[in-house]
């Protein structure tokens, strides 16, 4: 039996207009301060975003999730927060803000398949 890894998660979201505080689920962030673990996955569905708003710069919003997933995973391209410790990330990229990207506040589990648990959330909670 593998061992058990006390996790949290973030849904992140995208606000398309601030105003209605209406989101579309689109990805996870999963952070294991113990594990030494973080893992972002995202995933547009255009079709979704524009049942909430018509006009929208796809290409703007798949940059920033891309910039979200950088910084999660550490790639410098992700700019100097990409480059801070695993806790000090998973707590940026979950403050609380607005703007059109968003994350749920954070929530607790515990699992012994950090990646498969990424997956089981991004399934349940995106898909």
């Amino acid at each position: 039996m593998s061992e058990q890894q006390v996790y949290e998660y973030a849904v992140v979201r995208l606000v398309p207009v601030l105003a209605r505080e209406e989101f579309l689920n689109v990805g996870i962030v999963l952070f294991s301060k113990h594990a030494r673990f973080i893992k972002a996955r995202v995933e547009l569905d255009e079709r979704r975003l524009h049942s909430l708003r018509s006009e929208v710069d796809i290409e703007e919003v798949r940059e920033n999730l891309r910039a979200f997933t950088l910084i999660a995973h550490g790639d410098p391209a992700g700019g100097p927060i990409a480059l801070l410790d695993l806790p000090s990330r998973f707590r940026w990229l979950t403050a609380v803000r607005s703007s059109a990207i968003q994350t749920s506040r954070p929530h607790p589990g515990l699992c012994a398949d950090l990646d498969g648990t990424v997956d089981r959330l991004f399934e349940e909670l995106v898909r």
